[in-house]
């Protein structure tokens, strides 16, 4: 990798790092006529669709007890994988739990006012499969959506002539009530509208390539979905004593996750600068994923960066508003305080993004594409709707009966003056 200076970015190299593409619009058209003829089709367009892209002949959609033989058989075994995969659902269902909000119930004056907080009833969780496996992804889907409490939480997972073990069982642990072998734009179309086999959900979250978020944009609105996400990233400010060799350790690892993330280092240190690029280069030669990792470090998005000052590297991190950002710096407490725009923050040399990714108990499923700015990552939240309740004796009305007519008439609208006044005729 080559080291460029913040300063002498031109705009379209700010633009490159700045505006971030998942790729969405060019799949759009080809994604809603995929979504339409699920919907329309049902189970049949499931099975064509499994055939056509991924090559698998489905028999049953529905493997739920496909993923319950899987845990059984990995616990039977022994097999130390699965002691991984509960030892991170307890982590992630710990962290979670300490989401949990509480109703509640107070008094402003004379007027009794609350909120509480209730899970939706279906949730559809998308884990994706295909070249890789990602039973992590499996723990952070499912779990936030149990630990809210909803009724009925369901997988879509990409079919194969024999199903990953490791991602049933982590399906399994998680507590999904049903699992579907149903993967790419189809599945989403599935769990948004349902099929004679697929139960179809009030929300669909989880990650995905392309196609997977542009038919998350089309079913929007159909019904709620986290966000829309596009390649993974990391950004790493480092200040002059972070090692370099763990400063490419990070930016390598995000790097073979896809040919189209976006991996970043930013310090004020030119020395430092020189060295992560050295060492990015050492660490990549024969990497399982070389291909993969290399094409991502020749993103357009991707680079070394050296900033003038930290101020100028903040002021970067503020502007990228990483997925991932890892700080690696002495005072990394007074930067973290200087940044609002991130999906997980990772502070010191000891906390890599994979820690995150698998085992911490923080939700790997985050915003990209500058989506830090506008939103957090997947979360118990993203599984509750929230309603506001009041109770008002006589004297409270009372009290408010001439604010609440004048702003009624105000707005023309003497029915609601006039119910007010009727309570004291």
């Amino acid at each position: 990798m080559d080291v460029r200076t913040v300063a002498d970015l031109s705009p379209a190299e700010r633009r490159a790092f700045f505006e971030r593409d998942a790729g969405v619009d060019a799949v759009r058209d080809d994604v809603s006529e995929i979504v339409g003829r699920v919907r329309e089709e049902g189970d049949v367009a499931l099975r064509e669709f499994s055939e056509e892209f991924d090559g698998v002949t489905v028999g049953n959609i529905d493997v739920t007890d496909d993923a319950e033989r899987a845990h059984a058989e990995l616990d039977d075994a022994g097999d130390p994988v699965l002691d991984a995969v509960r030892e991170a659902a307890a982590n992630i269902r710990a962290f979670h739990e300490r989401q949990r909000p509480e109703d509640w119930r107070e008094a402003f004056g004379d007027r009794e006012l609350g909120r509480r907080f209730r899970p939706l009833d279906r949730a559809g969780v998308y884990v994706p499969g295909g070249a890789a496996a990602y039973p992590s992804s499996a723990l952070m889907g499912v779990i936030p959506a149990t630990v809210a409490g909803v009724d009925h939480v369901s997988v879509a997972t990409p079919p194969a002539e024999e199903l990953n073990p490791v991602t049933l069982a982590a399906i399994h642990e998680a507590g999904a009530d049903a699992v579907y072998q149903v993967g790419g734009a189809q599945a989403i179309g599935a769990l948004a509208y349902g099929t004679e086999t697929v139960t179809n959900a009030q929300k669909v979250v989880g990650p995905g390539n392309k196609w997977v978020t542009a038919a998350k944009a089309v079913v929007q609105g159909d019904v709620e979905i986290d966000f829309l996400a596009g390649p993974s990233e990391v950004l790493v400010l480092a200040d002059g004593g972070a090692d370099p060799d763990l400063v490419a350790a990070d930016l390598v690892a995000q790097a073979e996750h896809d040919p189209n993330a976006s991996v970043v280092a930013v310090t004020d240190d030119a020395d430092l600068a020189s060295a992560v690029a050295e060492a990015v280069d050492e660490q990549v030669a024969g990497r399982e994923r070389e291909e993969t990792i290399r094409a991502a470090l020749d993103n357009e998005a991707s680079g070394v960066l050296h900033a003038r000052s930290m101020p100028e590297a903040v002021l970067f991190a503020e502007e990228y508003a990483a997925e991932h950002l890892s700080i690696v710096a002495d005072d990394d407490e007074a930067l973290l305080d200087r940044i609002s725009n991130a999906g997980s923050v990772f502070l010191g040399p000891y906390s890599p993004v994979a820690a995150g990714d698998y085992a911490t108990g923080t939700n790997h499923v985050l915003p990209t594409n500058g989506g830090a700015k506008r939103y957090g990552g997947l979360s118990v939240d993203t599984f509750l709707r929230s309603s506001t309740v009041q109770r008002l004796d006589r004297d409270a009305l009372d009290g408010l009966s001439d604010t609440i007519t004048t702003l009624a008439e105000a707005e023309g609208l003497e029915a609601h003056a006039e119910s007010v006044r009727k309570r004291f005729e």
